[in-house]
């Protein structure tokens, strides 16, 4: 009986398993396309040229990046602030150098486009994945298609450009306003010289680093919107299932989001190692 039972649990886990394998196979083939299918739009016409499609893109980078730039600069300068300040009680004021190099490991490593991306995904993922799931439900994806508009042009590639051109912008302002807190909260509170926190960062600050900031300022940039628009017009028929679809496309792009982190983190010290 116990035997039975026990085999049974194995099938079921089993089956559990294969079904959730299956749907996110599934899932990444779908952005996979998604993705293919804005690439070539943004090759072919009508492109970002166009006056319409055009329009839409720089409304998406007003909203994503201009109206944010207040709450990057913000969460910039605590943090600054925060590290400094907590470097300084470990090694104390006189360690500038150590305090720059802190600066560069930290903020601009990982926690500058982390959280630039963090930032993003809260207050334009979910927007994007509500507005396109309205659409949807509505039949405005319809009747675009019936006037011969591609919606993947008209709506999608305007969303994914102007998000990714917003982040790399974001990223660019989180780092260096960290960098700019970071010293003045170093030289007022801390009276820490200027040339011993500039001689830290240099020290740090390379190409490599520089590359691979991009690199994370890229890829969260493309797979944030990717995936929102891909929630959003995975919804149904019921308005009910627009705010699920934003809550999907939040806890996604969180999760791609940390994992490509790791993954760019990982494979540049292999390259820096090598």
């Amino acid at each position: 009986m116990a035997t039975s039972t026990t085999f049974k649990w194995l099938v079921g886990t089993a089956e559990q398993a294969g079904r959730w394998s299956l749907l996110r196979g599934r899932f990444f083939v779908d952005i996979f396309e998604l993705f293919e299918q804005t690439l070539h739009s943004a090759f072919s016409r009508p492109s970002l040229e166009n006056g319409a499609i055009r329009s839409v893109l720089l409304k998406q980078v007003y909203f994503t990046g201009f109206e944010a730039w207040k709450i990057i600069v913000s969460v910039a300068l605590i943090l600054g602030t925060v590290i400094v300040s907590q470097v300084v009680g470990v090694v104390g004021g006189g360690n500038g150098s150590l305090t720059g190099k802190v600066l560069v490991w930290v903020v601009f490593r990982e926690l500058g486009p982390l959280l630039t991306a963090l930032i993003v995904v809260a207050r334009s993922g979910t927007a994007i994945a509500a507005e396109l799931g309205s659409m949807k439900i509505n039949g405005e994806l319809e009747a675009l298609e019936m006037l011969g508009i591609p919606g993947e042009r008209y709506l999608i590639l305007p969303r994914i450009a102007g998000v990714a051109a917003a982040v790399v912008v974001l990223t660019a302002y989180f780092v260096l306003t960290a960098f700019v807190g970071g010293f003045l909260i170093a030289s007022l509170g801390h009276h820490i010289p200027y040339g011993q926190f500039v001689q830290g960062v240099v020290a740090s600050l390379g190409l490599g680093e520089v590359v691979v900031l991009g690199i994370k300022a890229c890829a969260f940039g493309l797979a944030i919107p990717v995936i929102c628009c891909h929630a959003g017009l995975s919804v149904g028929s019921s308005a009910t299932e627009i705010p699920q679809a934003a809550t999907r496309a939040v806890i996604t792009s969180l999760f791609a989001i940390v994992l490509l982190d790791g993954l760019i983190t990982f494979l540049a010290t292999l390259l820096t190692q090598a």
